[in-house]
């Protein structure tokens, strides 16, 4: 590991570098691509609209730079142990460094690495990925053809379940989501696989496998019970059509399952943290140990299986965004894996999601909006090898309004007021810290990406 002085030298000279290059030369055009800035927001799985000319091999370098102030307050119904005293501040700036090639034509390569995170403070690959939109590098008719409305993606990326990924902050680059913070229940991670893609007249058709862990993997130990660790499928089916001038309408569903993992990481895959810094913390904090203050975890690290449907509508400068979305497993210890008791039924999540802003402006450049987000669930505490631990229902609630002002396409300014409510946590237990907990404060952020 870096240390922070080594970790800051290497921020700055990368930075230079980016500046130096894009001071020199104009970026070049990838096919293919969502862009970084305010061109990319709304834009999901990129399309099979064939706008951009292949001339040969390019390389685009960008950025995304997020620094916030934080004003938030938190409570439970404890008197120790304590949390954490928390006053106005900046939170530590967060940094990616972004890298997509263009190889071949139709073929195109994506690099993200963190530079600087709440959960990883030194130097990081998020992941890397090829998508291959054409294929004529294989001299085929036939396969043109066949090609015209398949894309497939191969290597170590972002999980393509749900919509909400393609809307949330994720470490530095945090201009696509109008918020401050992800969902409660954040469905993201990277994982090592490929995704095959049919598109057609807005309507498409995903197939998808990983090797159900966030890192490599080539592990598989016996268990009593025979189970052996195995991938995450997944798939995903959409429409998404420009109905009218002023009127876009898209609606998917989504769909994950494993039956076996080491360490599954569907609902805490995010390597960045939290932009609700430190809140609901017990005292002493650290900036790694504790990155993902304000979310939720359901800790389905062994089996886990999920559904989830996204509306999105968008009439004129109107438009909502809604997350609905269910999910059952279990950790190994529930599943009796190595234990001295019998597997336990798997457990629930569920989480609803609903958003709507108003963007306005000539360019749309401004936007003011409200967010209301509710996760039920059952938790599990105390399991090991050699004793069955306790389950119980709790649900969280968060409501949050908030505004934005895109002083250029790469640079936003926005703010939040946000409310969220902890009920039905006990006051004893690994999660006491949250026993008639609530936090409530505003939070404004300034993000740069390109």
């Amino acid at each position: 590991m870096k240390t922070k002085s080594a970790t800051l030298r290497s921020l700055l000279l990368v930075f230079g570098l980016v500046l130096g290059w894009t001071a020199r030369a104009q970026q070049p055009a990838i096919q293919y691509w969502r862009p970084y800035d305010k061109r990319g927001i709304n834009v999901f799985e990129t399309s099979k609209d064939d706008t951009t000319q292949y001339d040969g091999l390019k390389v685009r370098f960008g950025a995304g730079f997020t620094q916030g102030y934080q004003k938030l307050n938190h409570s439970n119904g404890l008197a120790t142990p304590a949390l954490y005293e928390m006053g106005g501040g900046f939170p530590l700036a967060q940094a990616n460094f972004n890298i997509d090639v263009q190889l071949y034509d139709g073929v195109s390569l994506n690099l993200v690495s963190y530079m600087s995170s709440h959960h990883h403070n030194e130097f990081w690959v998020k992941g890397g990925y090829l998508q291959i939109d054409k294929v004529g590098f294989l001299k085929s008719e036939f396969f043109d053809n066949l090609w015209k409305n398949l894309t497939l993606k191969v290597g170590h990326m972002e999980v393509n379940y749900g919509d909400a990924h393609f809307r949330r902050s994720d470490g530095g680059h945090t201009l696509w989501n109008p918020w401050i913070e992800n969902n409660i229940m954040d469905a993201f991670t990277t994982e090592i696989g490929a995704e095959l893609y049919w598109k057609k007249d807005g309507i498409m058709i995903m197939g998808g496998f990983t090797d159900g862990e966030i890192q490599g993997n080539v592990a598989s130990p016996s268990q009593p019970d025979g189970a052996k660790r195995k991938p995450s499928l997944y798939a995903k089916v959409g429409f998404d059509k420009q109905l009218s001038d002023n009127l876009r309408v898209r609606l998917t569903g989504s769909a994950v399952t494993t039956k076996s993992s080491a360490s599954n990481t569907l609902f805490g895959g995010d390597r960045t943290g939290s932009n609700y810094q430190y809140v609901m913390e017990n005292a002493p904090v650290t900036l790694t140990g504790n990155a993902f203050s304000g979310r939720f975890n359901p800790g389905f690290r062994d089996n886990m299986t999920a559904f989830v449907i996204n509306p999105f509508v968008k009439f004129s400068g109107l438009e909502a965004f809604g997350t609905f979305e269910w999910a059952k497993g279990n950790s190994a210890f529930e599943n009796g894996e190595g234990t001295t008791y019998a597997a336990q039924d798997n457990r629930k999540a569920s989480q609803t999601a609903f958003e709507a802003l108003y963007r306005f402006g000539k360019a749309e450049q401004f936007y003011v909006g409200a967010r209301y987000i509710k996760v039920k669930a059952t938790i599990a505490e105390g399991y090991t090898a050699n004793a069955a631990g306790t389950r119980y229902d709790v649900t969280i609630d968060r409501t949050s309004f908030g505004a934005g002002w895109f002083i250029t396409r790469n640079i936003l300014l926005k703010g939040e007021y946000v409310t969220q409510n902890y009920d039905g946590y006990r006051d004893t237990g690994a999660n006491n810290r949250f026993y008639n907990g609530k936090f409530d404060g505003f939070v404004i952020q300034g993000a740069i990406s390109f």
